[in-house]
């Protein structure tokens, strides 16, 4: 009996020394054991995350994927991509089963401060807007007194609603659908006058109507709402790994570093394009990985500006202009620390 105790205890304490060990990985270790990254994304949204005729994730959300594995793997396609619910998008990466959030987020403080997760660098600078038919005749938001305004749930928006409203004296009705297909579907049968999201989104949902032309964006912004890449708290590695994908990109086009000249810019005399790229410093140790991490982010998906303007920008369906999304030095927001 003793010895079966014994053997008994004996199990049970390395089944929880495994179980420790494995809570104890990194994310960054998690990853290179599974040899591929897993990112959250948003179920369609073209110009963010959407599958392309060929099954292949297309946007700006996954191209933010792809600068991470990029950095870890050297290879921007060894990433798995995970549609999430607007619903359960934290949950999912709260309990693991995704490495980083890429899905239009919103960075709050209530977010941050109680859901268990920390925040990257804003990738997007975008703000609440109201997109309406042309045929309503409306030419701004204050005119939608009583209007019913679709919206998914789970968001800021219907706050962001609340809040505008009140200010300039109206009312309005807020119908909620579940899917993004259920609530564009609505908008477009003439369900509710208007529909409300970040203008990033509204663009997006204007560019796959039938009739893009039949709808307008409203002037208004009624709230700013700074998009970025969220995870798990309590591994500051992983953190700076996803936070330093996303300035490389910034860096990248402030110092005119491209996906095509950049094995020429690697011969630069330019100290911080040295360090960028990995010819100086060793910064990639400091991260746990390869020293060319920069040059491997570069290289697999370009910087910024190339991934704003095949996705979002002017030549695309939804024909964005970058804005606040512009390097600091041109009058934006777009601002990444020094690479040093």
């Amino acid at each position: 009996m003793k010895r079966k105790f014994l053997a008994l205890c004996a199990a049970t304490a390395a089944l929880m020394v495994g179980a420790s060990a494995a809570q104890s990985a990194t994310t960054l270790e998690t990853v290179k054991a599974r040899g591929k990254l897993i990112c959250g994304v948003s179920l369609s949204t073209p110009g963010f995350a959407a599958a392309d005729d060929k099954g292949r994730m297309q946007g700006f959300d996954a191209d933010g994927c792809r600068s991470i594995a990029a950095a870890v793997f050297g290879d921007p396609d060894k990433v798995d991509f995970v549609l999430t619910n607007i619903n359960t998008r934290f949950q999912a990466l709260q309990s693991g089963e995704i490495d980083v959030l890429s899905r239009q987020t919103t960075a709050t403080f209530s977010r941050e401060a109680s859901l268990g997760i920390d925040f990257g660098p804003t990738v997007f600078y975008d703000g609440q807007g109201l997109l309406v038919p042309k045929s309503l005749g409306v030419a701004s938001a204050r005119e939608l007194t009583d209007a019913a305004i679709c919206t998914l749930p789970g968001t800021t928006t219907s706050q962001n609603l609340t809040d505008f409203f009140r200010t300039v004296g109206g009312k309005f009705e807020l119908v909620v659908f579940e899917s993004p297909d259920e609530n564009r579907a609505a908008f477009y049968s003439g369900r509710c006058e208007a529909i409300s999201s970040d203008r990033s989104d509204l663009a997006s949902i204007r560019a796959v109507a039938n009739n893009p032309d039949d709808y307008v964006l409203l002037p208004e912004t009624i709230s700013k709402e700074p998009l970025a890449p969220a995870v798990r708290q309590n591994d500051s590695n992983w953190r700076d790994i996803v936070s330093w994908s996303v300035y490389m990109l910034m860096a990248a086009e402030e110092k005119g570093i491209t996906q095509a000249n950049v094995d020429e810019m690697a011969k630069s005399e330019d100290p911080e394009i040295q360090r960028m790229l990995g010819g100086a410093d060793e910064l990639g140790k400091m991260l746990g990985l390869d020293n060319k991490w920069g040059y491997n982010v570069i290289k697999g998906v370009g910087n910024y500006a190339e991934v704003f303007d095949r996705n979002l920008g002017e030549k695309t369906k939804l024909g964005m202009t970058r804005g606040p999304n512009t390097q600091w030095n041109a009058g934006g927001l777009l601002y990444a620390p020094p690479v040093r």
